[in-house]
Parts: C-alpha cells; structure tokens; sequence
C-alpha cells in the first residue's frame, strides 16, 4: 500500500515524528470505534425494543438470551477465539505475548458487545472497545514490524483513545493506561499517549456532540464537615468491591464447569431475562438508572417493575435499590459467563452510584445528618470502581471529567483512596490481575519488570562437553583441547544428568599422570549447589544464582540434561532491557 511505503519513509528519516503521527492516527481510529461501538449498541437496543424503556414484558426474559446466543454462534464460527474479557487480555498480551494481539481484534469485540448489551446483557462496552483500541495499536505497530517498546507504547495510545473516546474524557483516557495498563511512564510515552487520547475524545465530541453518553452536573460543593462520612462510603465501596470480585469468580468457576456452550448461554441468558423482568434497572449498562436515581424524582427507577405501587416509600426504594445492587453483580457474571462480551466499568459505576445514594439516604432518613444523595452518588462510583479495578486515580478523574468540573475532587481522592486500601487488605487482585497472579503481572517496577520479560529459553547454551561416567581421566585429558569451556557435563549409563567436573578445580590432578591414571570421571565428578528447570520463573532463576557464586547453572528436566544457562549472559540481557526501559 502507497501509504504504508510514504510512512516507512517517513519512520526513517524522522523517528520522533514517525511516533507522533503514529498516535494521532490510532487516536483517530480509537476515537472512530469508540463512536461506532456506542452507536451500533444504541441501534441494536433501538431495533429489539422499538425506543421504548424495558416494560414489564415476558418477551424480556427471552431477548438477553437470543443477544448471548447470536454472540456466541459469532464467536464460535466467525472469531474462533476467546475475546473475553477483554481488559485482562491486553493485560496478559503485554505481560506474555510480547504486546502482539491479533487482527480480528480490531473489530470483533465492535461486534459482539453490540450484540451482548443491545439485547439487554447488563454489562458495559468499555473494556470490549479497550480490547479494540488495543489491537488497532498493535497491529498498527506490527505494520511497520516494530521493536516491543513500540508495540507496547502503541497499545497504550490505543487503549488511551479508546478509553477517552467512549467517555469523552482524555484525562481518564492517559490514566488508565499508566495505572491500569501498567505502561512506563516517562516523556517519552507520556507524549504519544497524550496525543491518542485528546485525539480520540475530540473524535468522539465531533461525531457525537459535547456531552458523554451520560453526563452529571455536581448541584452542591464540598462539605469539609462530612469528610468522616466519605470516609465511612470508602470502607462501604471497598467492602462491596471484595463482593464483587469474589462473587464474579465464584459463579463464573461454577458456570465454567458447564462445557456445552449453547447451553451455558440459554440457561445464563434466560436467568438474566427473569432479573430484569422482575427488576428492570438491572437491564443493560445501566446509566439510565442512574441518572434517574440522580433526579429530583428517584422513585421512578421502580416505574417500570412489578413494584411501582411501592415507589412513594422511601424504606421500599432503599429496599428495591439494595436487592439491585447486589443482584447487579449475578446479573453481569451471568452476561459474561454464559458467553457474553461486555466489561466492569458500566457495572462499577452502576453499583457505586446506587451504593452511594443508598449510604446518603439511610443517613438522611435518620435525621442525624443531611448529606447531598446526588454528590454521595457520585462519589460512590468512584468508590466501587477503585475498588473493583484497583484504579483509583482512573476512578477520580473519570467522574471528574463527566461531572465537568473538580468540585468533588477531595471527596473523590477520600472514597476512592480507602475503598482501594479496604479491598486490597483482603484481597491484592483487581478483577484484571487475578487471571495474571504468579509473576505473570505487568510492572511498574523496572527491575521487576526486565526480569520477568527476560526470555530465559533464548540464552541456553548447549555447545558443553557431555563424558560419561565410567570415562578414564586418562581420556579425559584428551577431550581438555577441544572444549572452550571449564565445566563439561556427565551423564550415567543411561544418559541422565549425574553432574559435572570443574576442570579448574581438578587441575592439580591433570597436571601430574601418575595422579590420574587409575581415576575415572566417577572419582572428580561434582553436583552444582542448585539445578534449574524449563518450569522455573525468571526470579527464581536469579534467586539460585544468588545462593551461588558459580557462573553456569544446569537446566534439567526429567533428569535429562537439556543445555547451561550463563550468569553472564543472563545479567547482559538484563542490563539491556533496563537501559530500554529508561530511555526516553
């Protein structure tokens, strides 16, 4: 392709504007799938229900498991591959792929997710388009046959406008890449990534208007007096986000063990039906609930239920809104495990914002203090969401942005702030990580970093010497010339690993025949203080370096000797991708 040719040119002979003009164009295309996402799941829910809100109508138990359904035949005979969960993989693409994420991704999550939630799947479109900038990075990078730095700064851009777009908040866009993604920050990234995310949210305001999907005015400032009782929302949101994560992983190890996909999806797509017909809030990502909850009319969240009578009493609406907030979390693992595309970030904020109007409530029907039910609201979907995805600085500055002002700034950093602190002590996993725990995480860690993306299996070396046993020395010294090495390997009779003979150790003996004529390798052969295996991780294969002061390590397997792994080698690479990590 001509254009392809003119950019390579480009790369060459201006590197740095090469990377500049690389993030304005994957900010376009982030922003661009951001909106067609957005729309196609708009168009989809205005087909199926005919723009009108989810009635108290039995054809709803049905609908989300037709969406499910069609989501998984398009997985299953069009992606086949697994593209859920779709912030994780990107995850694991930069922890364990060396950031390389297929093609199909740059459109499949589009699909699918407009399927999942435009039939009713309660869950949100934001880690699907996550997944999709993150692939357009990618693939973008693997265009041009670019180093891994590179890849992995273009996924960060990507899901940057990505992130920005959907929500039309760039802030939120560069955040979220550096705290969630894990991605290096310095000048050199921050810049590129700066660029896709104002790139894509001003995409997103040009095709979409100047207002997010779902927008929220703060009506009171701050109250420094009520800080103890942000503080109290904080311990509730932290609390709340260790149920969510621990029911998500209960019910989707249960629903896992169910191999008939079309029967996962039926049996989980007809159960989130019976939820939202009985409860209507639950349907979808659920932003229109909270707006409502947000109104000077909160009761009419029940309008639409089997308990409108009810909706005049503000104990019945704590009630209604309590059973949604912990059936929000069945509902949304339900969507997912049964083969629905879809993320936590709509959920999050579902539940955070209901959690936090219900907290302010309770408290103002007691009479002991009247606290702002709207700002309480807010505050409590950052809560949640700290909580939830271990990201409280993207919880800040995302209700920041949507709210069109910091005004909620410090009760923000407050709640988000203990939620995470509250969830963390009792759990370390985001609802991200937890598929990537046992060293496989990304890290902001350098040092941690360029040790877990050592790639250990390119640096053994199998050019050793391998003697038997039995061997006399007095052949042995014949071998001597014809290895470079100190150390030659010894095997037994049936070729297994014994260990080794240290030429410099014995070359007293060498040097004198009369020492060695009667001696077999058997009489100076030695075993290394420590072994390694193809299954040990790149720390511990440093900590057994450090128990020793030897230079070379055996790698073993089964008792087989399968080649040497140099310490000299091994820190060489080490030191490299430090510098390449901290260059800018």
């Amino acid at each position: 392709m001509w254009y392809l040719i003119v950019m390579r040119r480009f790369r060459y002979q201006n590197p740095q504007g090469f990377i500049y003009l690389a993030s304005t164009l994957i900010g376009v295309m982030g922003g661009l799938s951001a909106v067609l996402l957005k729309n196609m799941a708009w168009l989809t829910e205005e087909i199926i229900y005919h723009n009108k809100n989810i009635h108290l109508n039995y054809l709803t138990i049905v609908l989300p498991a037709i969406g499910i359904l069609l989501t998984v035949l398009y997985i299953k005979f069009f992606v086949k591959d697994n593209i859920s969960h779709g912030v994780a993989k990107v995850m694991g693409a930069i922890s364990k792929d060396q950031s390389k994420i297929r093609n199909h991704n740059t459109y499949t999550s589009i699909i699918s997710s407009s399927l999942t939630v435009g039939f009713g799947g309660s869950v949100g479109l934001e880690a699907p388009i996550v997944y999709t900038g993150a692939a357009l990075g990618s693939n973008f990078a693997k265009s041009f046959n670019l180093n891994l730095k590179l890849r992995t700064l273009f996924i960060a851009c990507g899901c940057s406008a990505a992130i920005a777009g959907i929500f039309k908040a760039p802030i939120t866009g560069i955040i979220f890449s550096l705290e969630v993604m894990m991605i290096d920050l310095s000048m050199w990234s921050m810049i590129p990534i700066l660029i896709s995310s104002v790139t894509g949210a001003l995409i997103s305001y040009f095709l979409m208007g100047d207002r997010v999907s779902f927008y929220f005015a703060v009506f009171e400032d701050f109250d420094k007096t009520k800080i103890p009782f942000y503080v109290l929302l904080g311990i509730a949101c932290g609390l709340f986000a260790l149920y969510y994560t621990r029911v998500s992983r209960f019910i989707e190890k249960k629903i896992s063990l169910n191999k008939n996909i079309y029967t996962k999806a039926v049996i989980g797509g007809l159960s989130l039906g019976i939820l939202i017909l009985i409860f209507p809030p639950l349907f979808g990502e659920g932003y229109l609930t909270l707006q409502n909850i947000m109104s000077k009319n909160p009761s009419q969240i029940m309008d639409n239920s089997i308990f409108y009578s009810l909706s005049q009493n503000d104990e019945y609406l704590i009630v209604f809104l309590l059973i949604i907030l912990f059936l929000k979390v069945i509902a949304s693992i339900f969507t997912t495990a049964s083969g629905g595309i879809g993320g936590v970030f709509a959920p999050a904020l579902f539940t955070g914002g209901i959690l936090g109007f219900v907290f302010a409530k309770i408290l103002n029907l007691s009479q002991w203090v009247q606290l702002s039910e709207h700002n309480f609201s807010l505050v409590g979907m950052a809560g949640v969401m700290a909580g939830i995805m271990h990201a409280p600085m993207t919880s800040i500055f995302l209700i920041a942005e949507i709210t069109g002002g910091y005004s909620l700034l410090f009760p923000l950093i407050i709640t988000s702030s203990v939620a995470y602190l509250v969830k963390y002590h009792f759990d370390k996993y985001s609802v991200y990580t937890y598929s990537l725990r046992g060293g496989k995480m990304i890290t902001h860690n350098k040092d941690k970093e360029a040790i877990r993306r050592l790639a250990i299996h390119q640096l053994i070396e199998n050019d050793f010497i391998r003697v038997p046993l039995t061997m006399p020395l007095s052949e042995f010294v014949k071998v001597i010339p014809h290895t470079q090495r100190n150390v030659v390997v010894v095997d037994n009779a049936k070729g297994k690993f014994v260990g080794w003979v240290q030429i410099d150790e014995i070359l007293d003996i060498l040097l004198h025949k009369s020492k060695y004529e009667k001696l077999r390798i058997s009489d100076v052969v030695t075993h290394p203080q420590e072994t390694l295996t193809l299954y040990d991780d790149n720390a511990q294969i440093f900590k057994k370096f450090d128990k020793t002061t030897l230079w070379f390590l055996p790698i073993i397997e089964n008792g087989n000797y399968v080649g040497m792994l140099s310490k000299s080698k091994l820190l060489q690479r080490y030191r490299k991708l430090i510098v390449d990590f901290s260059e800018d």
